[in-house]
């Protein structure tokens, strides 16, 4: 069960050897609880630093920075506490035990967040967006992340929300008023409003782009052996992850790595060289090639320019069209004669450099409005499109020349699929499910 109303206290910065520790306390006992241990008598200016020690039961813990935050000008709109230690298990360790003998309890993964969202600092989605910003692993998912916590997901579900109000009002007037608003008027402008709101919910919703910011645009390089994949996948990642060697099939498992591209993480992997009449071993990998390449966002084709191309190269090709691919032209530096290329594809060399900002702007096209859309969160874009196929229903409702109750059901289930993702309709499941996401201490 939550309890809303005692003292909690935890760790907020991640946990072994670092430069400090902050031990947070928030609840109605955190400035008490401050000055039990914090042997300088301050008066604990709201919002202001202080120099000083802890100690408990006459022993020095640490030379220490407090600081007091009143409510409710606080992260959780609680008097919160901070302790700023220095780093290690030993100081921080005592502390935290130290609280808990003096009353506080260890704080639940998230609970800070969570009592924040309670105190109505932030709505449920910012909530989610303190969760998006720690986990980043690009620059757009960070972007993404502080514009849902500046309330950018707020503002479009609140604008959204309104409009779905006035449709309802329209339709719960006719069904309050009979004698005086009729049925067809109620519809005339419900089923219009109604498809446009789907629409505009519909079209906020990126799932690729999401899906991108999340984890990241799958690359896979492809070919026969030795054309250079493994050099290639060496130079974008800018590291010697891959062996590279003359023999044919040294490549025989998935090599991966990952690197940042227009704010981006690009999983790149190097897979097997794709020939007949390989061994057992060879072939084990070339299948697990064939695979990956199945999954990929964007497959690199890999062609050796120093060469005619071969009936595998042909076969790729095929293979490969009408998928997202980008076909590479590599050793280039090798070639003794340009060769004239089919539309669409790039010359290279993983050895000079030669070509790999062109190989860079290509990849990029692929990421180019990731984390630009509305809704960028997974949750969110489910119950988006639960309400958009509830006002469908509603307009379906019109068009039929259904009961206008039946519309009114349907825009009520609208607004409480809307309201879960501010936090406007909300139960216990729920935010259980969301904050135990969270590390504890924050």
């Amino acid at each position: 069960m939550y309890y809303d109303q005692d003292t909690i206290a935890a760790l907020a910065t991640a946990p072994g050897t670092g430069g400090i520790a902050i031990v947070r306390i928030s609840g109605p006992d955190a400035e008490e609880l401050l000055r039990t241990l914090f042997v300088e008598k301050r008066a604990f200016e709201n919002r202001k630093m202080e120099y000083g020690h802890v100690a408990f039961q006459g022993q020095v813990l640490d030379e220490c920075m407090a600081v007091m935050m009143r409510a409710p000008h606080s992260y959780t709109r609680e008097d919160v506490a901070e302790i700023h230690l220095h780093g290690g298990s030993y100081a921080a360790g005592h502390v935290l035990r130290a609280l808990y003998q003096l009353g506080a309890r260890p704080a639940e993964a998230g609970e800070f967040t969570r009592r924040a969202f309670l105190n109505g600092r932030i709505d449920l989605s910012q909530a989610e967006a303190v969760m998006g910003i720690i986990g980043a692993e690009g620059d757009r998912s960070a972007r993404a992340a502080v514009r849902q916590l500046s309330g950018g997901v707020n503002r479009f579900i609140s604008s959204v929300t309104d409009e779905l109000l006035a449709l309802l009002a329209g339709v719960e007037a006719a069904i309050d008023y009979p004698e005086e608003v009729s049925d067809e008027e109620a519809y005339t402008s419900l089923e219009q409003g109604a498809l446009a709101l789907a629409e505009r919910l519909e079209s906020a919703c990126d799932e690729r782009g999401a899906r991108l910011m999340e984890s990241g645009l799958n690359v896979v390089l492809c070919g026969r052996p030795n054309v250079g994949k493994s050099s290639l996948l060496n130079a974008m990642l800018q590291e010697e992850r891959a062996i590279v060697t003359d023999i044919p099939g040294t490549t025989r498992d998935i090599v991966s790595g990952s690197f940042q591209l227009s704010g981006v993480k690009i999983n790149l992997s190097d897979t097997a060289g794709l020939r007949h009449g390989a061994e057992k071993v060879e072939q084990i990998g070339i299948d697990r090639a064939r695979q990956a390449i199945a999954g990929a966002d964007v497959a690199l084709v890999v062609l050796d320019a120093s060469v005619p191309l071969t009936a595998e190269d042909e076969r790729l090709m095929q293979d490969t069209a009408g998928a997202p691919r980008i076909v590479l032209y590599n050793k280039c530096d090798l070639a003794s004669a340009p060769a004239p290329l089919p539309e669409g594809t790039l010359r290279l060399s993983a050895r000079t450099g030669e070509g790999m900002d062109d190989l860079r702007r290509a990849l990029s096209v692929y990421v180019a409005h990731a984390g630009q859309s509305e809704i960028t969160q997974e949750r969110h874009m489910a119950l988006c499109r639960q309400a958009a196929a509830s006002l469908r229903s509603a307009a379906e409702a019109c068009a039929g020349g259904a009961s206008v109750d039946l519309a009114a059901v349907d825009l009520h289930d609208a607004l409480q699929f809307l309201g879960r993702i501010t936090g406007a309709q909300m139960d216990e499941k729920l935010l259980d499910d969301i904050f135990s996401r969270f590390c504890v201490g924050k």
